[in-house]
């Protein structure tokens, strides 16, 4: 009989089918037993009873351990109050690999404990409800740049110089003789990629050597980069918009399974497909900030000693916390001051101390999303800044070139995929959103 996927059974119904899977849970109440079957599609409930079956294949059922794999088959049946809308009525079992003593069983486990057997964890309903949304955004986001005509562009993985020092770069013994360090942004070869097809984005993995425990840092994560020739910051801000309101609304067409298992609330997630992200400039968010602060009308997931920001100052956790919860999407803050960005960003025209940026702030305290700007185009102004900041005028030899031969205007951001898929998902700590994570106190398995 051919096999068929449990993501597809709801077209079957009436029909005899066979799934292989595995056993994901099973109880029994004498004369009949219900088994939780999964295969990598879904999950169903097998239901089993003993006047239907031969008393060998019914033991059979009864005996079944967790994650033994096996090959059922059974009539589809219609059942509304499955999460699938079906069951499978079982009349044949085939155990192809028997499990014994299983580590994870229904019973409560700590996170650690769970971290250890990350290669069987996922496997449950949890994970396997975040990767499949994390395919679902990788595709989207894959799709969307695609229909925006861009071109996917790769960066390499090993730099060769520690261009903006090395505090939080993982550095590599190249045969013991060079120095090369592990990346942690495609943005500068992108902008190479963008002088040479105007419009391209960079997505794959980079890595910070931050000595950091919270949940919003990991040190091996994945970066969307796009980078556009003859794009201003508005208009960066405009597809910014534009990618995170698409994946959004996939995610909630797509993904209602998925979403419903992890008990995401959808209504928090509905603005955001809608689009219409508000806008507001570094002072306000800065008057923002201290008003509700004033006011204490505080998160409940700030502290209520937390101190306003002084201008000139970057905003730490609390405070894009305080901004986030102020409106039900995502909020764009814009025209920082350029003394605490980067070396290339392009100062705003109408004033030099402001920086031509813009950060992504997503609502229920996820903090920073998407961080963009304007990149200097002109060469004279990016030797300076490269100067100003201490940087190694030799190590951006090439980078420079990119200003002396046909420069023009061009504006990019990234994107962290998990701080994304962590807004996305609910969850509330970056390594549930990757498959293993890579930790300042986890790299096993």
């Amino acid at each position: 009989m051919t096999q068929t996927f449990i993501e597809s059974l709801s077209k079957h119904v009436g029909t005899q089918v066979t799934v292989r899977g595995w056993l994901a849970g099973h109880r029994s109440s004498g004369k009949i037993a219900f088994l939780q079957l999964r295969d990598g599609t879904g999950f169903v409930q097998g239901v089993i009873a003993k006047s239907d079956v031969s008393e060998e294949i019914f033991e059979r059922a009864k005996r079944l351990t967790l994650e033994s794999s096996v090959i059922i088959t059974g009539e589809v049946k219609a059942e509304p109050r499955a999460p699938s809308g079906v069951e499978l009525l079982l009349s044949d079992i085939e155990v192809v690999s028997s499990s014994e003593g299983y580590p994870i069983t229904p019973k409560e486990h700590g996170v650690d404990f769970l971290m250890e057997n990350r290669h069987l964890y996922l496997r449950h309903k949890g994970p396997w409800a975040i990767m499949r949304i994390r395919d679902e955004v990788t595709r989207g986001l894959h799709d969307f740049f695609a229909e925006q005509g861009f071109v996917k562009f790769d960066s390499p993985l090993f730099m060769p110089t520690a261009v903006e020092g090395t505090t939080n770069l993982f550095e590599i013994d190249l045969f013991g003789e060079d120095k090369a360090y592990l990346s942690q942004s495609g943005q500068l070869y992108a902008e190479a990629g963008a002088m040479a097809l105007g419009k391209v984005y960079t997505f794959g993995p980079t890595f910070r050597a931050e000595k950091s425990k919270t949940r919003r840092h990991l040190l091996e994560f994945w970066m969307i980069e796009p980078e556009v020739a003859y794009a201003d910051w508005q208009e960066n801000m405009n597809l910014q918009e534009a990618m995170v309101s698409y994946v959004v609304g996939r995610v909630l067409e797509k993904c209602k399974i998925e979403l419903d298992i992890l008990k995401r609330d959808v209504k928090r997630l509905e603005p955001s497909a809608a689009g219409n992200f508000p806008r507001i400039s570094y002072d306000d968010a800065v008057e923002l900030i201290r008003k509700k602060i004033e006011a204490k009308d505080l998160p409940e997931n700030v502290e209520a000693d937390t101190q306003p920001v002084e201008w000139g100052d970057d905003f730490g956790a609390p405070h894009e916390t305080i901004i986030g919860a102020t409106f039900d999407r995502p909020v764009m803050i814009h025209s920082y001051p350029a003394r605490i960005k980067a070396f290339y960003m392009q100062p705003q025209a109408h004033d030099s101390k402001l920086a031509a940026c813009n950060d992504m702030i997503g609502p229920e305290g996820y903090g920073e999303l998407i961080g963009g700007s304007q990149r200097i185009h002109d060469y004279d102004l990016l030797k300076q800044r490269i100067s100003e900041h201490g940087l190694p005028e030799e190590a951006f030899a090439w980078y420079l070139d990119l200003r002396k031969y046909g420069s023009v205007p061009h504006s990019g951001y990234g994107m962290g995929l998990e701080r994304f898929l962590a807004w996305i998902t609910g969850v509330t700590h970056l390594r549930e959103v990757i498959p293993f994570p890579r930790m300042l106190t986890r790299m096993y398995p």
